[in-house]
């Protein structure tokens, strides 16, 4: 069954307000593997309010969110065939370790891959600290069997290109195998994450990270080697989901610098030869 664009359309969606402490900054970054060597300072500053801790800059992506209306049968969706496609962050202001911010968002655009395959929603949501714009996140998912509905069938933002030589860098990441189970306390409670029997039902022979944790790792990774490990010095990450990581894989960034503080990356899990994260795009502010 087609989604239906005109009442997309007209989706007038509700402001969302969330106040977070220094313990869900944290915890945020104890979800994207942060701790796993407890004497490293540059981790700790992520953890602990002694070090003077700092907000992951990812954490933005998670703040906010309120995608109860993807259930709203009225749009002609089926929730149990949406898959999360791509994400993008882009950062306007630094992320302090505790605060409130106020989320507004816009289906940006809807894509019609044609009937029989499906369709792509683009959602922007814009982080207000009071009058100063914090950052915006862009969230696509792909509704399996939802097109032919007679819209545009391309997007219009082009996927980032990796470069065709050899990557002039790679960062690996070993995730600990309890990892989802710490990540999803940051608010995506999807059983899929923790629950075998519901992995199994799935495809899938247990328990899936959650993808906006490996989103969160390729910042944790980029922001470390290409970045000083300074989150006020990110400014974009963006990428395309296109294979699941399980808790305890590890993670490679491989990454080209393509400009001055710009880079593309591609992340693989090597064990199993799955690319789990595809035209990736790291901005951030280059310094001598």
């Amino acid at each position: 069954m087609p989604l239906d664009p005109a009442y997309l359309g007209a989706l007038d969606l509700a402001e969302v307000t969330q106040t977070w402490s220094w313990r869900d900054a944290a915890i945020y970054a104890l979800g994207l593997g942060y701790g796993d060597d407890p004497t490293d300072k540059g981790q700790l500053v992520f953890l602990d309010a002694g070090q003077g801790i700092q907000a992951m800059p990812a954490m933005v992506n998670v703040l906010c969110y309120d995608g109860a209306w993807l259930r709203d049968p009225a749009t002609g969706i089926d929730y149990l065939k949406v898959v999360h496609g791509e994400q993008e962050m882009e950062l306007f202001a630094p992320l302090p370790p505790e605060g409130t911010l106020t989320g507004r968002t816009v289906i940006e655009e809807i894509v019609d891959k044609g009937a029989g395959k499906g369709a792509l929603l683009v959602t922007a949501r814009e982080l207000y600290d009071g009058a100063t714009h914090v950052a915006t996140v862009r969230h696509t998912v792909f509704c399996r069997g939802a097109g032919g509905f007679g819209g545009a069938p391309d997007a219009k933002r082009a996927a980032a290109e990796v470069p065709d030589r050899a990557p002039d860098g790679v960062v690996k990441i070993e995730t600990p195998r309890q990892l989802a189970l710490v990540y999803r306390l940051s608010g995506d409670l999807n059983p899929l994450h923790s629950d075998p029997d519901v992995a199994r039902r799935a495809g899938f022979e247990r328990p899936i990270l959650h993808g906006l944790s490996t989103f969160g790792i390729a910042c944790r990774a980029l922001m470390a080697e290409l970045a000083g490990n300074e989150p006020a010095r990110v400014k974009r990450l963006g990428a395309r989901f296109s294979a699941p990581v399980f808790p305890g894989d590890t993670i490679a960034f491989h990454f080209w610098r393509t400009g001055e503080g710009t880079a593309a990356f591609v992340a693989r899990v090597e064990a199993r030869g799955a690319d789990v994260l595809k035209n990736g795009v790291f901005t951030y502010e280059a310094r001598p």
